[in-house]
Formats: C-alpha cells, structure tokens, sequence
C-alpha cells in the first residue's frame, strides 16, 4: 500500500482532468460522457471517504429504532447485509401501521431524513457542504 497519493487524492486527480480538461477539449456526446464520468469519479472518492462513517452511522440508527443490540460489524460486507435487513425490518413496520402516529413515527422521520442527506452530500459534494452527522 502507498502512502501518497491515496485512493482518495487519486481519484480527485482522474476527476479534475475529466472535468478540466477532458470535457472541455471534447465537447458534445462526450464531453457529457466524460462529464458524467468525472462525476461519478468523485461519488466514488466520497465513498471511500465518508462511506464507512455514514454506514456506522446508519446501522446505529436502525438499531435504535429497531431496539437491536450490540455493534456494527466491522466487515463491510456483513454491515452492508445488517443495514439491508434493518431496512427491511424498518418497511414492514410501515407497512403494518406503525410509523402512522407516536413517538416511534418521529424516531423513523429523523433517522430517513439523517440518512437522505448524508446520502445527498455524498452524491453531490458540493464543497462545504455540511456533512449531517459527521464526526
């Protein structure tokens, strides 16, 4: 593994030559193609950067509403699975009534909105902008 550059600062440099010079020079069909390439060039660097943070971050709060126990896995693999479950558990819930009225409804609506905008930050990046729930 190498110190510099990182995955992160690699990619940074792959999207803004798309952006900078790639686009620009091509103009037209792809020019979009690489515009959209240099965007999605920078979701994936977000990913890396923020992703196991707002993983955490989501699980904790599936497992608050769902009144689970203990801790995240540490394998991305198996968190991913867990948060895929979680949201299903969270879906039936729905679907039986129970977000409908009480404190477990707005429990639900925070924890939806939370995860949307960390969701949101990753895939727009807009430089500054706040990241909810970040460390």
């Amino acid at each position: 593994m190498n110190d510099r550059p990182d995955a992160r600062e690699l990619l940074e440099a792959v999207r803004r030559f798309l952006a900078d010079e790639a686009v620009p020079a091509l103009g037209g069909h792809l020019g979009y193609q690489a515009r959209v390439a240099a965007n999605v060039v920078g979701i994936v660097a977000r990913e890396i950067e923020f992703g196991p943070g707002d993983l955490e971050r989501e699980w904790r709060g599936l497992a608050a509403l769902l009144e689970t126990s203990g801790e995240p896995p540490r394998e991305a693999g198996a968190l991913h699975v867990q948060i895929r479950e979680g949201n299903e558990a969270l879906c039936e819930r729905i679907r039986a009534g129970e977000a409908d009225v009480g404190p477990w409804r707005e429990s639900l609506v925070a924890h939806l909105q939370a995860v949307t905008e960390q969701k949101l930050a990753v895939a727009r990046g807009i430089p500054g902008e706040p990241r909810p729930g970040r460390d």
